[in-house]
């Protein structure tokens, strides 16, 4: 089945899963035009210290729980590729904005559910952000929006230095794989231990290494620490000795 066909059937199956819910908020007058309209707080907001104490304490719970289970013990043995190196922190993103929808929905009502689903869908469907990572930062600016202008600023403020520092954490550590080619023939495992000895040198955590059996080539999926850069790392590999040289090549996350 290909991209557009899943993104059809799953389209489907929320509006399956979301009829019985529309049904009940049309039954009890949650879209009648008498309750369309919903109390703004204003700036007054930032007065109230319950809503943003409550409000933190739910977005850092769900955080929390997002890291538990992005970062369980027995992930690191199964990764393989780049981006499943990058899931955990996809997990704590949603995470975190299926927090900010819950507090959201819970101050204005189920109207407000179903208009973020609604801007969800046209993000997740109609917008080419290029990655899961991507899009969920999207989503993460598009509520900030919304709560700005439904006249919530203090946890529009909230949500926005929220997302700020996840962003600043998780960019902290990028993940990138190297891809290290036309190696010496019968020396690959040497080629091996030399590179990952630089890599290690330069504070790189590495995640996983790959050396397909009777290839000239290596691969490591790696964390690059904080100071170091992608030019920085490239110019260590390349000096490496003449006779155990290979061929880099780079995919940053």
């Amino acid at each position: 089945m290909g991209d557009f066909g899943m993104q059809r059937l799953m389209a489907l199956a929320a509006l399956i899963l979301l009829a019985p819910s529309l049904a009940h908020a049309q039954a009890h007058g949650l879209f009648d035009t008498t309750n369309a309209n919903v109390p703004a707080v204003g700036w007054a907001g930032f007065l109230d210290t319950h809503f943003m104490a409550d409000s933190l304490g739910a977005l850092l719970l769900a955080v929390l729980l997002g890291a538990a289970i992005g970062f369980h013990p027995t992930t690191r043995r199964t990764v393989d590729k780049l981006h499943e190196v990058e899931l955990p922190k996809v997990f704590i993103m949603y995470a975190f904005i299926g927090a900010v929808i819950g507090v959201t929905v819970r101050e204005f009502g189920m109207v407000i559910g179903v208009v973020v689903f609604g801007i969800g869908g046209l993000i997740r469907f109609r917008t080419d952000a290029g990655s899961t990572r991507d899009t969920g930062r999207l989503i993460s600016v598009t509520l900030a929006g919304l709560i700005a202008g439904l006249g919530l600023p203090h946890f529009a403020v909230i949500t926005a230095v929220f997302t700020f520092v996840l962003i600043y954490l998780f960019d902290s550590n990028p993940a990138c794989r190297v891809k290290i080619g036309a190696l010496p023939a019968g020396r690959v495992n040497e080629c091996t231990n030399l590179y990952r000895t630089i890599l290690q040198a330069h504070g790189c955590r590495i995640i996983a290494e790959h050396n397909p059996l009777g290839k000239d080539r290596i691969e490591f999926v790696f964390r690059m620490p904080r100071k170091a850069t992608r030019d920085g790392l490239h110019a260590a590999l390349s000096e490496a000795p003449a006779d155990l040289r290979g061929e880099i090549d780079w995919e940053v996350e």
